[in-house]
């Protein structure tokens, strides 16, 4: 989980595997790249720096916060550079926004798919269990639905499929059955709140854990995280060019299984498809046959880094 570290720094993002990252993109000064989820815009500074403008180098960052968009916007790296483009939009829309911005294909493709320090460490933004504030939750402050939202309306059902798909938590049908009886007492709008409710059931060894866990799974649904990330590998392998390049960083087994299954046989549902002859027909190759992750220095620099896992791949030269 990237809450589990004890960390209270101010920094907005500190970005994961950032040059194995880059390696793995294969970065040419005249090529076109994405980069999915802009944050702090420590892997966008990276990219953009090995770019030439002059030779048509470009790189177009995502991201669906408004405030990760004004602040590329007010520095003078991202500003002032030709080769970049900030769009302040949701990365399951990659292929119409590409097209937008006059691109139909692009040489390599970076998604960290982890939070920002920024959303962890703001109390008004509701990621975090140890700050008190509204349930909020939301990638995207101008989406309709916020955790406190999603609490009030969800059966028990929903709740209960939520926190074991998406939290793996041991007892999720009791920690659904007790929100939904303490919400028809009292709404549930704040995180203190629905930590007095699931504290009697998570187990005190684990706590901290097991509740990151729970917020992770309440995230994700709001954001609907799993739909983002499926569209956005279909549509990355439609605009790969031949020998382009797709790094994605996970942060939890549900990701990581998604993009490992997806990557080995280049179709979501994981299947290996051959022809008549056997031979495997997937427009990717996996590069990486085991996940790339943090090594015990960048953990101790970066604690939140300790769960990132890198996986590569190449979609197949003509």
């Amino acid at each position: 989980m990237e809450e589990n570290a004890e960390n209270t720094r101010t920094e907005y993002h500190v970005p994961a595997l950032l040059q194995q990252s880059l390696e793995g993109l294969h970065i040419k000064p005249s090529g076109v790249y994405v980069d999915c989820t802009l944050g702090g815009g420590g892997h966008s500074r990276a990219i953009l720096r090995q770019l030439d403008a002059w030779e048509g180098g470009h790189l177009l960052s995502f991201d669906q916060d408004s405030d990760a968009i004004e602040r590329a916007a007010a520095d003078p790296e991202f500003r002032e550079n030709p080769a970049f483009t900030a769009v302040h939009g949701n990365f399951r829309f990659l292929r119409n926004f590409l097209r937008f911005y006059g691109y139909d294909s692009v040489d390599g493709i970076l998604a960290d798919l982890g939070v920002s320090f920024h959303h962890f460490d703001d109390p008004e933004r509701g990621f975090s269990f140890r700050w008190n504030g509204r349930l909020d939750m939301r990638m995207n402050p101008q989406a309709h639905r916020d955790a406190a939202t999603l609490i009030a309306e969800a059966t028990p059902d929903d709740l209960a499929r939520i926190f074991r798909l998406y939290g793996e938590l041991p007892r999720a049908r009791q920690l659904a059955q007790a929100i939904c009886n303490a919400r028809a007492k009292q709404p549930v709008t704040t995180v203190e709140r629905l930590l007095d409710i699931v504290r009697p059931l998570i187990d005190p060894r684990r706590e901290k854990k097991e509740l990151a866990q729970l917020f992770q799974a309440l995230r994700i649904e709001v954001n609907d995280e799993i739909a983002a990330l499926r569209s956005l590998l279909t549509q990355a392998l439609d605009v790969l060019r031949p020998g382009g390049y797709l790094a994605v960083i996970t942060y939890h087994s549900l990701e990581d299984r998604l993009v490992k299954n997806f990557m080995r046989t280049g179709n979501l549902d994981g299947e290996v498809r051959k022809d008549f002859f056997g031979r495997q027909l997937s427009e990717l190759k996996l590069i990486t046959s085991k996940a790339i992750t943090p090594d015990e220095a960048e953990t101790e620099r970066n604690p939140r880094s300790r769960s990132a896992k890198l996986r590569i791949a190449r979609k197949n030269p003509e």
